[in-house]
C-alpha cells in the first residue's frame, strides 16, 4: 500500500577525502531490498544516541565557532547510514558502545565494496589491527581522520571514536570544518559530500536528514476543533508502532496479512498498515472510514491535488497515488497535521512516525472531513 521514497545504500571505498568509510549496512545484516531498515522518527533512534547527537550539537560551537545550523538530525542522517544508530550494541550511560563497531579492512580487496588500501596509521589503537586501516565507531571514522577530530565529550579524559559522545561531536566538528552554514542547502549537500564523496550517500543522508527534521516538529494543536484535535492526538499517540501489512483497523493494531508487493508479510507483526492508521484515528472522533486507501478518498470533501498541499488542514487525509487525478490508483494515506507534515505509516520495516508531506511520491490531494 506503500512507496517510500528512500535511496539505496550505498556501498564504498572509503570517501576521497580519506575522512570516513561508509560502513553500510550490509555489514551488519540491516538492509532489505528497499534499502537501510526504515523508521524515520527518534522511536528508531536508541535513547542514549539520541542524547549523543543531540548534546553534540549544542558543544560543537565551543570548537568551530563559525559554523552554523549543525542540529541533531543533521547527525542522526549520518549514523542512521553509517550504522543504524548502533542498534544491537550495548551502549553504556558513559556512551561506551560494545561490542565495538568495525568497518571492512581497507585493503583493496573489494570485500564491502573497498577498491582502495590504506595502510595503518594507529598500530592498531582504534581499529584493533595493525595490517591495515578499518573505518570505526557509530560514525565510522578512520583512525587518521579521528587523530584530527576527535574530542573528550563525556569528560572522562578520554577521545574514543567507540564512545557515543565523542564520536557525535568529532562528527559534529567534521562536518563544521570551514564554517559553513548548514542552514544553506547546497551547504549540507557539500558536507556530507565531504564526509563521503557519493551522490547516492549525500542523496540517502539527506533523506534521512529530512525525516528527522520533520519528526523534530512538534505538531502544533492549540488552534484545531475538538474533533480535529482527537484525530489527531489519536495518530500521534501511535507513532513508533510497527508497520503491519494489512494491519489495524477502527479499533487499533492487529495483525496484518501477507504479502506486500516486495513480499513483505505482516501475519506476526502487530501494527498499523497507512489506511489502518487513519481508520483507527478517525474511529476515535465517531467517523467510519472503508478499510483501503483509495475508498476513503471517496469520503468528505475532495481537495484536488492542483490546489497543492497548501490546501490542506489539520485533519486532513492526504493521498498519493500511481497517477495523480485517478484515485484508482491511489496506493497511499497519511494524516496531515500542519506545517508540511503528516502522521504517516510508510512501509514494511517502518514505523508509524511524522513525515514532511513531499516524502511520498505521486501527491494526490486531500479529503476534509472534519
Amino acid at each position: 500500500m506503500t512507496v517510500l521514497l528512500l535511496f539505496a545504500a550505498v556501498c564504498c571505498a572509503a570517501p576521497v577525502s580519506n575522512a570516513i568509510s561508509a560502513y553500510v549496512a550490509i555489514q551488519t545484516g540491516l538492509q532489505d531490498d528497499a534499502g537501510i531498515t526504515d523508521g524515520g522518527t527518534a522511536a528508531d533512534i536508541p535513547a542514549r544516541m539520541l542524547t549523543a547527537y543531540k548534546k553534540a550539537a549544542a558543544q560543537v560551537g565551543k570548537y568551530v565557532s563559525k559554523c552554523q545550523g549543525m542540529r541533531w538530525p543533521v547527525l542522526a542522517g549520518i549514523a542512521k547510514v553509517e550504522s543504524n544508530h548502533a542498534i544491537g550494541r550495548s551502549i553504556a550511560a558513559g556512551g561506551d558502545i560494545r561490542p565495538k563497531i568495525y568497518g571492512v579492512l581497507l585493503n583493496g580487496s573489494g570485500a564491502g565494496g573497498n577498491t582502495t588500501a590504506f595502510p595503518d596509521t594507529d598500530g592498531g589503537k582504534w581499529d584493533g589491527t595493525a595490517s591495515g586501516e578499518r573505518a570505526v565507531g557509530p560514525f565510522q571514522f578512520l583512525p587518521s581522520t579521528w587523530e584530527g577530530v576527535g574530542k573528550d565529550a563525556n569528560g572522562d579524559s578520554t577521545a574514543d571514536p567507540h564512545n557515543a559522545d565523542d564520536a557525535a561531536l568529532g562528527a559534529a566538528i567534521y562536518l563544521c570544518s570551514n564554517g559553513r552554514d548548514l542552514t544553506k542547502r547546497p551547504q549540507l549537500e557539500a558536507t556530507i559530500l565531504q564526509y563521503n564523496h557519493s551522490s547516492e550517500y549525500v542523496a540517502n543522508v539527506l533523506g534521512w536528514i529530512d525525516q528527522y527534521t520533520a519528526a523534530a516538529k512538534a505538531p502544533d494543536l492549540k488552534n484545531v476543533t475538538v474533533k480535529v484535535r482527537t484525530v489527531l492526538e489519536a495518530a500521534l499517540s501511535q507513532r513508533g508502532v510497527p508497520y503491519s501489512w494489512g494491519g489495524g483497523n477502527a479499533s487499533g493494531t492487529s495483525y496484518g496479512i501477507c504479502c506486500s508487493p516486495s513480499g513483505k508479510s505482516g501475519t506476526h507483526i502487530k501494527g498499523f498498515d497507512c489506511s489502518g492508521l487513519t481508520q483507527y484515528a478517525y474511529a476515535r472522533a465517531g467517523i467510519s472510514l472503508p478499510r483501503v486507501a483509495a475508498a476513503q478518498a471517496g469520503v468528505g470533501q475532495r481537495i484536488p491535488a492542483s490546489l497543492g498541499t497548501s490546501a490542506l488542514k489539520p485533519g486532513d487525509l492526504v493521498f498519493y497515488a500511481t497517477a495523480p487525478g485517478r484515485d484508482s490508483t491511489i496506493y497511499h494515506v497519511g494524516i496531515y497535521v500542519g506545517s508540511g507534515q503528516m502522521v504517516n505509516a510508510p512501509r514494511p520495516g517502518a514505523v508509524v512516525r511524522l513525515d514532511a508531506v513531499n516524502a511520498m511520491s505521486g501527491f494526490a490531494g486531500g479529503a476534509r472531513l472534519l
